[in-house]
């Protein structure tokens, strides 16, 4: 991440940063803690802000942060920016996937909304369809203390990869 990108969001009004933030997380709070730790010293400090805020959040803001993303495969817009074109680079692995893998990923998504009562959250880059299907399938023998857990720690490696995207690939300014 170049100095020049950090000094453009720790220049943001609060409300665009938090704006630009909610690209990297929808979880409720989120945004506003990081952009609320502003000015950023370093990356390390931007870093520290982001990990310390998925944290302090609870289960609600958590599942709510899972909600915001697409179904793996679904064509939905998240938020008609940046989350929007990353989420489909994220999902590029589905790409190459037959209509029965396709289907039986939206199958085992199905099922796990059912189970779990929240979307199927995975970090899918560099994963294909044939791999999130059979992650998908085994987290449903989960208990759902322990899944929360498991979509929380994916989400949190969405959240990281995405804010390097926001810093290096001109997400800022």
């Amino acid at each position: 991440m170049s100095g020049e990108a950090l000094a453009r969001l720790n220049a943001l009004p609060a409300a665009s940063a938090e704006a630009m933030l909610r690209e990297v997380c929808g979880a409720p709070g989120w945004a506003e803690s990081v952009a609320a730790n502003r000015p950023f010293v370093d990356r390390a400090a931007l870093e520290v802000a982001a990990e310390t805020a998925w944290d302090v959040l609870d289960r609600d803001a958590w599942v709510a942060g899972f909600e915001s993303h697409p179904r793996i495969g679904e064509e939905r817009r998240v938020s008609g920016g940046d989350a929007s074109a990353w989420s489909r680079a994220e999902q590029a692995g589905m790409g190459s996937a037959d209509d029965l893998v396709r289907a039986s990923l939206a199958e085992a998504q199905r099922e796990y909304e059912r189970r779990f009562g929240w979307t199927y959250v995975v970090c899918a880059t560099g994963r294909t369809a044939e791999e999130m299907r059979a992650d998908a399938l085994a987290r449903l023998g989960n208990e759902p203390d322990v899944e929360i857990a498991v979509a929380a720690r994916e989400e949190r490696r969405i959240g990281r990869l995405r804010l390097e995207k926001l810093l290096t690939k001109g997400g800022v300014g």
